[in-house]
């Protein structure tokens, strides 16, 4: 099956938080995506620790990437 169409093909989570981050700033992505991850003293890090083991916000935060076509930014 090919990958060609898929925005988030060779894009990794650190990369997609980072890119969302650069665009909305913290508190813009908290209002976006209301998790705390986001609104308590958010980092990369702990962002990624939390997305990677809770998976309906990983796809609220691949959706919001891919809505806001933040992968054409690359």
């Amino acid at each position: 099956m090919s990958q060609v169409n898929n925005p988030l093909h060779g894009v990794t989570l650190e990369q997609i938080v980072i890119a969302l981050v650069a665009h909305f700033g913290w508190p813009g992505l908290a209002k976006q995506i209301d998790i705390n991850c986001f609104k308590v003293d958010p980092s990369v890090k702990s962002s990624l620790k939390f997305l990677r083991k809770t998976p309906w916000a990983r796809q609220k935060v691949e959706e919001l990437y891919v809505t806001k076509k933040l992968y054409q930014q690359n």
